[in-house]
């Protein structure tokens, strides 16, 4: 069987490209397809396998201004020959789901989430875009929203990072998506001896993750904040913070892991997907505060893992701290460890292999002579045990078909 792992850019190491190492993992002989890809920047395991890029690359500074291209990223999907693979995997957020499979390929998706920009995030994206977005957005964001859900239709199977983004897919392609939690390595993470006086935010350094919300109220607080990580806005943040605010950037691996472990608890202002840092942090032993909305609510868990506030505003996250203090004797590291576990490399890849085993099993393609029989058996069967009725009634056909949820629960 031949694979194809479709991933929307290759230029960073981030939740998606876990998933991508996973699949690799898995996959050992599959070939990779993006529409730009920077291998100084992404992992051996990724770099072992065949990359074949679109003609973005060719763009000069594709790489660091790939998001500027999204009006050609149609094209660039589409023209990937795919046509020699059995089974293919895109792994969607910016896009990838797009490409052209054959008709007797099988098409997985496994969706991070549906492209923000351009459908919930989009007013927010377009307001803090500069003046050229800001103009093009209203003309091609339309053309590229229609592609988007007809391209829908060249999956066969959706599967979700969380169940805040199924519920997206069901409202946008009118898909159903089975929920599968993206692999976090858990065993990576060890506790601290002891804690610092400091508070963590980590992650990419871009507006909707709203950390400018923690460095405000921190800066009020006059509290430590250490914030890992990079961005646009970077030098943004920097301006509104105050001397107790400390800027990494981006660091190493061994930073981050010692940075978990250490601080009082994870700041995590933002709306994500599902946010695979919460999950370090309690895998660290240590607990996540939180704004209650997106997968946040499927991996705080209020009083074991972590805290959740109800507001972006500087407001609630200040009381959500100092709620936070005033219990923070609670919080376990053997109970946040035993809570994150569930969240594995290995049950991702159980998961995985079990629904597209389903999946292949359900397109096995069955010659036409033993179809045949079957369906006359069945009309038999149901001949003798039903005769027609004497007057003919119609009849409603349901259509929508159960989604089995492969995923852990709490």
């Amino acid at each position: 069987m031949r694979v194809a792992i479709v991933h929307y850019w290759l230029v960073s190491m981030r939740g998606g490209e876990k998933v991508i190492e996973a699949l690799c993992d898995m996959y050992p002989d599959a070939d990779i397809f993006t529409l730009v890809y920077d291998e100084n920047r992404v992992s051996e395991k990724i770099r072992k396998h065949k990359v074949t890029t679109s003609f973005l690359q060719r763009i000069p500074g594709a790489i660091k201004g790939y998001q500027s291209l999204l009006p050609l990223m149609p094209f660039a999907l589409e023209s990937f020959d795919l046509s020699g693979y059995d089974l293919i995997i895109s792994s969607e957020s910016g896009p990838a789901k797009g490409i052209i499979p054959s008709p007797q390929a099988t098409h997985i998706c496994y969706c991070h989430s549906p492209m923000r920009y351009l459908w919930d995030h989009y007013h927010f994206y377009r307001s803090n875009a500069g003046l050229a977005s800001r103009l093009m957005l209203p003309v091609l964001a339309p053309l590229l929203r229609s592609w988007d859900v007809n391209t829908s239709l060249r999956v066969d199977r959706f599967i979700a990072n969380s169940h805040h983004v199924s519920a997206r897919i069901g409202k946008y392609y009118r898909r159903p998506a089975t929920v599968l939690y993206p692999p976090v390595s858990v065993d990576d993470f060890t506790p601290a001896a002891a804690t610092e006086d400091f508070y963590l935010c980590a992650g990419q350094l871009i507006a909707y993750k709203r950390i400018d919300l923690a460095v405000r109220a921190f800066t009020k607080m006059n509290r430590n904040l250490v914030i890992v990580g990079e961005g646009k806005e970077m030098e943004n943040l920097k301006r509104l913070a105050g001397p107790t605010v400390t800027f990494l950037g981006r660091a190493p691996f061994s930073v981050l892991k010692e940075k978990l472990a250490r601080c009082r608890a994870l700041i995590f202002p933002g709306e994500e997907d599902f946010g695979i840092v919460p999950v370090e942090a309690m895998a660290s032993g240590r607990p996540v505060i939180a704004f209650g909305s997106g997968g946040a609510l499927e991996t705080v868990v209020p009083g074991v893992s972590g805290m959740l506030f109800e507001e972006q505003s500087e407001e609630a996250l200040i009381k959500a701290v100092h709620d936070f203090e005033d219990n923070e004797a609670a919080f376990h590291p053997d109970i946040l460890r035993a809570h994150a576990a569930q969240f594995s490399l290995r049950n991702f890849t159980e998961g995985m292999q079990a629904i597209i085993d389903e999946e292949l099993l359900a397109r096995k393609p069955v010659s036409p002579r033993s179809n045949n029989r079957s369906s006359v058996a069945i009309q038999r069967l149901f001949e003798g045990q039903f005769p027609a009725p004497a007057v003919e009634t119609p009849q409603r056909v349901a259509t929508t078909d159960p989604v089995t949820v492969h995923a852990p629960t709490f």
